[in-house]
């Protein structure tokens, strides 16, 4: 006796109807819930306002907001509004895409720092107006130049990290 004994599918067989299938999509609709730090964080955005949270003991400020401060696991509750300005932490120079194809024109993610959030409080974003070429992008952006959010029209928001269309170099 053969240890897996059978007829392996073929494509043909598949196909021509000797046997049988059956062929049904599965409608998966699923909702997330972002949470009470990060949904008012969303719906700051919604309105053209970087949100952070400060600790009460440790008077540090957080962005993006936490429910509970990491450090010393205080429950946080006390908002602030953040400038929409701050400064590159670091950043990449990009010519390929998510699916490993190729870039004519570089895109730049980088972690920028929120000007009135804690040092080292940062989020991850686009950097624009910088430059077509590698030597425009360098002679341009430096660890610690200055940029500014670059907002979508209002009407076009939707509560997403992406109501920001990309931070720019100011200065």
């Amino acid at each position: 006796m053969k240890p897996f004994s059978g007829t392996s599918l073929t494509d043909h067989a598949l196909t021509t109807g000797e046997v049988l299938v059956s062929m049904w999509h599965v409608k998966s609709d699923y909702n997330w819930d972002a949470g009470i730090a990060m949904g008012a964080y969303l719906e700051g955005l919604k309105q053209g306002k970087l949100l952070g949270i400060r600790c009460p003991e440790c008077r540090r400020t957080l962005v993006p907001p936490r429910v509970f401060c990491e450090l010393c696991f205080r429950p946080l509750d006390e908002w602030v509004e953040l400038s929409d300005t701050g400064r590159i932490n670091t950043y990449s120079v990009s010519y390929v895409n998510w699916d490993a194809s190729r870039r004519q024109t570089p895109e730049i993610p980088a972690v920028v720092e929120i000007d009135g959030a804690s040092p080292g409080m940062a989020i991850l974003h686009l950097i624009g107006e910088a430059g077509d070429t590698l030597d425009a992008i360098t002679s341009r952006l430096k660890i610690g130049t200055p940029v500014q959010a670059v907002w979508k029209p209002p009407d076009q928001r939707e509560g997403a990290i992406t109501d920001i269309r990309y931070f720019r170099p100011i200065g």
